[in-house]
């Protein structure tokens, strides 16, 4: 995460900040003890770190990566991916097939099922992305099912002056959608896209079983997926939620432990503590300011990932101040990011100069122009576009997860580069900063991280920078448009291959970049630290643990 993706997609402690302190501790006297069970090898209790999700736990509504790490212990996609990025026909698809890169036809495995023993089946795709795209659901996750013919119409209209929705769509189903037997299904796109089969590893494409539609809101407290770990329980806002290992699991990728038990808090310094007193068993991304002590101090439980996450200085283009694209190349061009890296992150960030980052095919060394330091240039681009310089600015960021210090330096670069004095607006919770992001509720700078939704050039560019029904609704939380770039993500989704389609996606990314709506920052490398309770701990490319793997040591 995937801040929102997911919106993945938002990305635990580096994108989004956890929320309530929880009420029962991490990794309590019994984690480590317990049999092994079917299905796995080891047995045992491990606790993980989250923030508090910003919706209930339902996969077409979970866009941020709070939810979407118990999501990803939960539910096992049509497809999974390999350490490169590759499609990995592991989950439930036997295989996603198309001659035109249009008709595409899902044939599934036998002997996946449900947590309740239901089994998955052909509908049982079609009916959870139908829900999902059904625009009365208001599930966050909606546009990522729009490719698919007959999507429109299931789009209530809308009035452009209040955004409110003035009627009902003109159906519940999509065209594009058809049931062909119970393992297999034909899905028929408005357009080409040759990077179906890569998308729907992504939540909107997630199986949901009978029960959710019997009561959505309840499901959404005790979910029931098809995933390594199942919910016998409720989630406790403020606290979390322990899932146990699912005996019928019909992946390759079985849980080994017998329980995973996600902790909510909300610093994540508390919980770092908490793992040095063995009271917690993993934090995936650890406050900046131990990542130095933290290597000597963890040994070999201290965990670095290369990440798919950029993290960007965002800017709301429809405020004033902020409306000329001169003001935010100046503003970018005003930060020194090697040195934020140096003294904040201790070198684990790099600084970043492309808006695809260098794990991802289409990445090109330097695409970012405007992302070197030059205060001259930057001082010179602010008079011609005729900013104040009087007024303060507002740095805005979610509280709690370890942003305030480099978001601070990043004020004091300002102030010394360009004589603008900030105020800094860190007190939200990451369930309060969302909704204030998607409302435009902030008329300044803002803390932003993004995480692919599945390994391709085109997941940093469509949800972030393209418009109308191309883009993920709330990825694009500066609320840029323009129309060539829409056109340019077109023509690169209708290639006949992901590869051929590289080239319009960085035709689309070079205008981007005159724009600059988001200055990329970062690269990011995680950090992650884990208890002596713990092994075989490893963060996959959308920096999810990969709890299914955890031991739980005797």
């Amino acid at each position: 995460m995937k801040l929102s993706k997911r919106r993945s997609a938002l990305v635990a402690a580096g994108i989004s900040g956890a929320l309530l302190l929880s009420a029962c501790g991490g990794g309590s006297d019994d984690s480590g003890s317990g049999g092994s069970a079917a299905g796995g090898e080891g047995g045992g209790t491990f606790s993980v770190y989250i923030g508090e999700p910003e919706n209930p736990l339902v996969p077409g509504n979970t866009t941020e990566s709070e939810g979407d790490q118990v999501i990803s212990s939960l539910w096992t996609g049509l497809v999974r991916y390999t350490e490169e990025g590759e499609v990995d026909y592991s989950g439930v698809a036997e295989s996603i097939e198309s001659e035109d890169n249009t008709t595409w036809t899902v044939t599934l495995k036998d002997g996946w099922t449900f947590h309740d023993g239901s089994p998955v089946t052909a509908e049982s795709f079609v009916n959870a992305w139908n829900y999902t795209a059904y625009s009365p659901n208001a599930q966050g996750a909606a546009s990522y099912l729009s490719r698919i013919a007959g999507y429109a119409d299931l789009q209530a209209p809308v009035d452009e002056a209040t955004g409110e929705a003035t009627g009902e769509p003109v159906a519940t189903e999509m065209s594009g959608l058809q049931v062909v037997d119970d393992t297999t299904f034909t899905v028929t796109l408005s357009t080409p896209f040759s990077n179906f089969p890569a998308i729907t590893g992504y939540n909107s494409f997630h199986p949901l079983p009978e029960a959710f539609f019997d009561d959505p809101e309840a499901f959404g407290t005790r979910p029931i997926g098809n995933g390594p770990f199942q919910a016998e329980e409720d989630f406790v806002p403020g606290q979390g939620i322990t899932l146990t290992r699912y005996d019928d699991y019909a992946g390759e990728d079985a849980a080994q432990a017998d329980s995973v038990q996600y902790v909510v808090y909300a610093d994540v310094n508390t919980a770092y503590t908490d793992v040095q007193a063995g009271n917690l068993d993993i934090v995936d991304v650890i406050p900046p300011d131990v990542i130095e002590s933290a290597e000597s101090e963890f040994g070999d439980r201290f965990i670095r990932t290369e990440s798919s996450q950029i993290t960007y200085l965002s800017f709301p283009t429809y405020d004033e101040r902020f409306a000329d694209p001169r003001v935010r190349q100046a503003f970018s061009m005003a930060v020194d990011r090697a040195a934020i890296s140096d003294a904040i992150f201790a070198g684990t960030r790099t600084p970043a100069d492309s808006f695809i980052p260098p794990v991802i095919d289409g990445y090109r060394e330097g695409s970012c122009t405007y992302c070197t330091l030059d205060p001259e240039q930057a001082n010179q681009l602010l008079e011609e576009a005729g900013f104040d310089k009087s007024q303060p600015v507002d740095l805005w960021f979610n509280s709690g997860a370890g942003h305030d210090a480099w978001m601070e330096a990043v004020g004091n670069q300002l102030r010394d580069n360009l004589g603008i004095e900030y105020t800094l607006q860190g007190n939200l919770d990451f369930a309060e900063y969302l909704p204030l992001l998607e409302s435009k509720g902030v008329a300044g700078p803002f803390r932003y991280g993004w995480s692919f939704d599945y390994p391709a050039a085109d997941s940093y560019i469509t949800p972030l920078f393209t418009t109308s029904s191309l883009a993920p609704a709330g990825s694009n939380y500066s609320f840029y448009t323009d129309p060539q770039v829409d056109q340019l993500v077109v023509e690169g989704d209708q290639a006949e291959s992901p590869e051929a389609g590289i080239e319009s996606y960085q035709a689309a990314e070079d205008i981007i970049n005159e724009a600059m709506p988001m200055a990329p920052m970062f690269f990011t490398e995680i950090q992650s630290v884990t208890s002596e309770n713990v092994s075989n701990v490893r963060l996959d490319l959308f920096q999810h643990i990969v709890t299914s793997e955890v031991t739980v040591n005797s």
